[in-house]
């Protein structure tokens, strides 16, 4: 019997655990805090907390070292810098055009659907909202909002430096310095491009190794992924209110609508046109990383399975996915850029701000630059919304940041899978340009079936 795909897998556990939890709050949703009702709920989102901290926390593990490894290893077969740097130019303008793109889909439609007005003026009722759920709102969002608060708008040059950590060791152990090891694999990588002979050699066979060895570990974790999607995802829909969508209906579907239209019309258009591929087959090699994506609300996370799909189920080569796609998952964030422009410019609106051409050509730039330091964990963008709204002279912009959480995690997990879908897109233009041949294009889109099982056939390019 054919075992089921995994991106089937992940799908079907995301549908048991939004059932499960929604039976949950329709069965105990309003019981007394004391009752058996309660505590079973309590034990199952507890047992569901501690599963899902453990997968991610299994995930994260293998994250510096896949980068590490992939990096160097990618680099090393090269032909030399010169090599490296044609690689490097397309990646970055690939980028920075797909998130210009993704922001300004952003603008036109925040300006154009304008949620933060009612009949054109400011909306008082999300103005109430903002206020009222500062009293009620989580403890923890709370804490997330008062220690970003605390950044100052010289962060923006904190970007900029992240590229050259202090202590490399320090950054690998901080999810939001994976620039900075980034940049460290490559000049170490380049470095042992020029050493003589036989020590280069061994250096590049060492490091391939290793990185073969971080491919195996990454199956092995993947094996667990539907459980640890239901225990991820369990808890969130039970929590999730519908109180304030009502209110942040506008947003909210703004925000979807925008990276809808980059997920399903942009990157499209650049895959067929630029990349000379099919859509609809590159779409379908690259279900099972979406999905976890979408899952986790991690672009970091979700790399390793980023990275095989993109390798096994698309054919694109190690050397152009092990430099475009670590790298994309810290510098590339197309769907959180949007979001900002969206966030700031709703935040303006209900506030009663007027910004003219120069304020919001000011939030393009300043997203731009934002999603570029932005971690790629899960609500990683307040930061760069607080620093926004204060260099734009909003204010009470912590209110505004904590109503926005309470809808902000259904946004992320959308976001996060936007920017691994253009991570993808990234490396399938940039192998094309490199003449390189994928798995799909000798067939037609409607015949391509993906390796969606991982399977361990390395008929797929490595070179």
């Amino acid at each position: 019997m054919k075992r089921l795909a995994p991106h089937w897998q992940i799908l079907i556990a995301l549908g048991l655990a939004t059932i499960t939890a929604l039976v949950l709050r329709g069965l105990f949703g309003n019981a007394p805090e004391a009752s058996s009702g309660e505590k079973l709920v309590s034990g199952v989102i507890a047992t569901c907390g501690f599963i899902g901290d453990l997968f991610m926390r299994a995930l994260k593990m293998i994250i510096v070292p896949l980068i590490v490894t992939a990096v160097v290893s990618g680099i090393t077969g090269l032909k030399g810098v010169e090599g490296f740097g044609r690689l490097g130019i397309k990646t970055m303008v690939f980028y920075l055009t797909s998130s210009l793109a993704a922001i300004l889909v952003g603008l036109v439609l925040v300006n154009l659907i304008e949620p933060g007005l009612n009949d054109g003026k400011p909306n008082t009722e999300i103005l109430a909202a903002f206020e009222e759920n500062k009293a009620k709102a989580d403890p923890v969002d709370i804490a997330k909002v008062e220690v970003a608060s605390q950044r100052e708008g010289k962060d923006f040059l904190s970007i900029f430096k992240a590229m050259i950590p202090e202590n490399v060791v320090d950054a690998a152990s901080d999810n939001g310095q994976m620039l900075g090891v980034i940049i460290f694999s490559i000049l170490f990588a380049i470095a042992v491009t020029q050493l003589p002979g036989h020590m280069g050699n061994n250096v590049r066979d060492f490091f391939e190794a290793a990185n073969e060895a971080m491919v195996t570990v990454t199956k092995w974790i993947m094996a667990v992924a539907p459980i640890g999607v239901y225990a991820l995802i369990l808890p969130l829909i039970h929590k999730t209110g519908m109180d304030l969508f009502g209110q942040l209906g506008k947003y909210f579907f703004t925000v979807l609508f925008g990276l809808l239209i980059h997920f399903t019309v942009i990157l499209p258009l650049a895959l067929r046109f630029i990349g000379k591929v099919s859509p609809k087959a590159h779409f379908m090699a690259m279900r099972p990383a979406l999905l976890m994506a979408f899952s986790t609300a991690s672009s970091s996370a979700t790399l390793p399975v980023t990275m095989r799909a993109v390798h096994e189920n698309a054919g694109v080569s190690k050397r152009v996915s092990s430099f475009t796609l670590p790298l994309g998952s810290t510098v590339n964030m197309d769907g959180t850029a949007l979001y900002e422009c969206v966030a700031v410019i709703f935040v303006a609106q209900v506030m009663g701000i007027e910004l003219g051409f120069g304020s919001q050509f000011f939030i393009v730039v300043a997203a731009l630059l934002t999603s570029i330091g932005v971690a790629g964990i899960p609500s990683a963008s307040l930061v760069a919304i607080l620093l926004i709204l204060k260099n734009s002279g909003i204010p009470n912009a912590e209110i505004a940041v904590i109503t926005l959480l309470s809808v902000d995690r259904l946004l992320d997990m959308s976001r996060t899978a936007v920017n691994v879908y253009s991570d993808s897109c990234a490396a399938v233009i940039v192998a094309r340009s490199e003449g390189e041949v994928f798995h799909f294009d000798e067939l037609q889109e409607e015949e391509f079936i993906p390796e969606d099982n991982f399977s361990d056939d390395k008929s797929s390019q490595t070179e």
